[in-house]
Parts: C-alpha cells; structure tokens; sequence
C-alpha cells in the first residue's frame, strides 16, 4: 500500500485536526492512524471523523501490528467498493502483506479476521455463488414463525432466571446468550454449547493475544458437529449444507458454520444491547417506541444506522491500481469498509438527528453481492427477544447513572460491557408460549416508569396487579387471558385464539 502523499493529506489547512485529537493521538510508521489502542478503544467514531476531516472519504490506517490498510469512511465509496468484486477482491490471498512478511499467520490476532479460509466470505465470481446459494438454502428453510418459536423459548427461559430478582445486568445474562442459543440451535448443535461459545466469540473479536485459542475452540466445536451430522442428520443448517447439491467437502461445510455463528452472533448481540440502552436511556426513543410513533421493527433499523454492530468490516483486497475518492489505491492493497462512519456520512445524511428508522439503506449488513444473507434471522432474534423482555418486564430502568455506562472497542466492533437494570419482581412464566400479561405493579424503587407497550386501544383489559395466577376459575374461565369472565354490566370481550387454546388445555 502507498500512503497519500504529505500534501494531499487535507484540502485545506483548517481541515486537519488539532493536536489532542483521536487523529493525532496514535499516529504509526508513513503517519497513518492506528485503528487499535487507546484512542480507537474509547471514541471510535470521534476516530472517524478526524479522519474524515484529515483524509476524505478514504483514510491510510494500521491494524495491530502495524498492517497497513486503507479505511474507507464515505458511504458511497463503501457501497462502490462492496459492489465492484472484480474490481476489489474477498480473497485475502490477492493481498501483498503475505508476500512481504508484514504478518506472521502463526502469531497475529488478525488472521482469524482476515486470513483465508474456505467459506463464500472469502471467494469471488463463480465459487462464490456456489458457496453462497448453499448457505442461502441453509437459512433460508427455516420458516420465520418457526424461528420465532424457538427465540421465544430461548427468551422466556433466560428471562425466567432472573425476573424475581427485580434486577439484571442484561449484556451478560440476556442479550449476549439469547442470539447464541438461537444460533447453535439452528446449526444443530446443543443448547449446552452456547455458555462456552459466547466467551470464545467475544474473545476472539477482540483481536487479542487468546483469539488464536478462542478461533480453535469454536472450529473444535464445529468439527465434532460435522462429524455427528454426517451420520445422524437432522432439519438444521449443518444438515442442510451438507446435502446441497452444491456439494460442499466437510472443510467447507465447517467453515460456513464457523462464518454463520460468529458473524451471526457478534452483530445480533451488539444490536439487541444497543437498541436496549437507548430503551432505557432515551426517553424520546421510549416515548416514540410506546406511543406508537416508531415500531420495535422501525426502531432496530434507527439502532442500525446509528450504532451498527459491525463497525469495521474486514476487507477487500485491490486486484489492480486504482482510485478511490482520490486516493491511489496499489494492487494487492487492504480495504476495510467503513460500516459505522458511512452510515453517518454527511453526504447521505445532513443532519445525523432525524430520524431515518423507516430505510434500509444503511451499510450494517454490507452491501452487494456479499451483503449478510443472514440478516433477517439476526433481525428476527432482537426483534423477538426485546419484544418478550419488554413485554414481560415493561417497568425495566437503568439502575446505574448513564455516564457510568462503559465499553470495549477493538478495531471491528465496540460492545456495551453492562446494562444494569431494575424492575418490579415478577414469578417466572415456566411455559414456552405465555398468556398474555397482567398491567405490572408499580416499581418497588426508583422513579416510576410507564409501561413500555401499552394496550392497543379498544380491546380486553388486562386484569388488576391482585389478579391470582393462570388456572381454572369456578364457570371454566381463566384469569390472566386476555379477557375475563363476563361481568354484570354482560359479556366480557372476546378471548383471543391463543387464550381459548390454553383455557382448552387447562381443562383437560
């Protein structure tokens, strides 16, 4: 890679940052900026913007080790580089840093990130769609309702560990085991994996000294799955890829594995943390959320332009020289897509305050032929399972002050490290599929909060905080349904279907 020259550096001298900035706190080797340390780990997106205001929309940075790269910070130069493949290869052996022994593949944290491997991620043209089509035909014959099914579980049981406790840090104990209970599931794998992957796929995002050991625990983990599914298959995703008339080798099967539960799980557990804190930090967004203003949908994809879950999005290799928002670009240079700075980009959004939660046209998935062909799974997971929390516990506040919130960045992704909250006791559901919820009593401390979704207009009323639990009632009702028995003013509202069923089992 040839670094911009000294005097192109910026357009204009009021545009470069002063000292003290993110820009010039960790300048390396050629002047480029560090994308790791101390000033990527704490204000990333500062970061990004002194870049932007130093270099443009493409900026010279290092990775760990010094690995030269180039950071491309404009939203349309990302979408020019993730929709030109012959021009800006995935396959990182086109990259020269393995000629010229500026990595050690043996020792470096990067290589888990950016080594090849022999997955769609890493494979352009033909055997990329053959690749692809067998991942896509893997996620895609799991019909949504179904999946929902299981996340519904999955929340409910996570839920059920803690909501008597009337408080819960909510990173460690729900947003970080729900998407990898969901994710090894689906793979096929027990729901007793989940606990030990989440660690190894946190540590191995770091990009630290571990994440070597990290990446081959999770391949170990995997590699035993291929060997039982080869023998007893089953209707999941390691079954599916391994009959597909593709017909991918047991290396290749593994190695989609590994790409679909960590790409999978990392960017679903930052998104479902992000869309909570901004639940119980930012009373507008809560305000819009319960008066109907913003769907739970709609608010994911305001979270995903904002706060994407992948920040930087490992790489693409040059084929040949060329030029990139006026940068000479060498052949066999490192790009990485600059996900979280292009979503803010000035050129595509002026004012980074209004609201753009009805677009999908933000970078957090890619974009082209290698956008994430799992995103509506990982969608499906923090839509269901922050509804269900919000649903079960709808009183939920930050029990900390919010400027004592932290997190840890790395070059890729930065993550919340605790949501502590609060809430009113409640007794676990113990059921797959709950009844509907009674209104939640007041808060037993801390300033009130109203719940989250109220009733949606003309409809059964939910019963009062004294109401007993579920269960037979003298006449054959139930109390906790949705509607209750008829009253002396006449007949109570319609019960819903999914009460009626559960009143029907009850009596049997």
């Amino acid at each position: 890679m040839t670094l911009p020259p000294a005097e192109h550096t910026a357009e204009k001298a009021g545009a470069v940052p002063p000292p003290g900035c993110p820009a010039h706190a960790s300048k390396g080797p050629g002047g480029a900026t560090r994308l790791y340390g101390p000033a990527a780990e704490t204000d990333p997106m500062g970061l990004y913007e002194a870049l932007r205001a130093e270099h443009g929309p493409v900026a010279p940075v290092l990775l760990d080790g010094d690995v030269r790269a180039w950071l491309v910070l404009g939203y349309l130069e990302n979408r020019d580089v993730a929709s030109r493949p012959t021009q800006y290869s995935r396959d990182p052996r086109v990259w020269h840093g393995w000629r010229s022994g500026e990595i050690d593949p043996a020792t470096s944290p990067l290589v888990p990130m950016i080594g090849w491997r022999p997955d769609c991620v890493c494979a352009d043209g033909e055997e990329h769609q053959r690749l692809r089509g067998a991942v896509t035909a893997g996620l895609s014959q799991f019909d949504h309702r179904g999946v929902r099914r299981h996340i519904t579980r999955f929340a409910h049981q996570l839920i059920d560990t803690f909501c008597e406790d009337g408080e819960v840090e909510l990173v460690g104990q729900f947003t970080e085991h729900l998407p990898m209970l969901t994710l090894t599931h689906l793979l096929g794998m027990s729901d007793e994996s989940g606990p030990r992957l989440v660690h190894a796929a946190r540590d191995l995002f770091k990009a630290t000294e571990t994440s070597l050991a990290s990446n081959a625990y999770v391949i170990e983990c995997l590699e035993q799955l291929v060997v039982a599914k080869r023998s007893r298959p089953g209707q999941d995703i390691a079954s599916a890829l391994m009959a597909h008339p593709a017909g991918l080798t047991d290396e290749e099967v593994l190695h989609h594995l590994r790409l679909i539960l960590l790409a999978g799980y990392e960017t679903t557990a930052n998104l479902m943390s992000n869309v909570l804190r901004m639940v119980v930090t930012d009373p507008r967004f809560r305000g819009s959320l319960a008066g109907g203003q913003m769907t739970l949908p709609e608010a994911v994809e305001q979270v995903l332009w904002d706060e994407p879950p992948l920040m930087v999005c490992p790489g693409r290799w040059a084929n040949g020289d060329t030029t990139l928002g006026g940068r000479q670009i060498k052949a066999g240079d490192m790009l990485l897509l600059g996900l979280a700075a292009g979503n803010v980009d000035k050129a595509i959004r002026p004012d980074a305050s209004t609201p753009v939660h009805h677009n999908r046209a933000h970078l957090s998935f890619s974009a082209g032929t290698h956008e994430c062909p799992g995103q509506d799974i990982g969608r499906i997971i923090a839509d269901a399972g922050i509804d269900i929390l919000l649903t079960r516990l709808p009183d939920i506040a930050l029990a900390v002050p919010e400027e004592s919130l932290s997190w840890r960045s790395s070059t890729w992704a930065r993550h919340l490290t605790a949501l502590p909250v609060h809430f009113a006791p409640r007794v676990p559901e113990g059921h797959d599929v709950p009844n509907p919820l009674p209104a939640p009593p007041a808060p037993s401390f801390g300033p009130p909060s109203a719940p989250l979704w109220p009733s949606p207009g003309p409809g059964p009323a939910r019963p009062s905080d004294q109401a007993p639990p579920p269960g037979p009632v003298p006449g054959g009702g139930a109390t906790g349904g949705a509607s209750g028995p008829a009253s002396e003013h006449g007949p109570g509202p319609r019960a819903t279907w999914r009460t009626r069923v559960m009143r029907f089992l009850r009596r049997r």
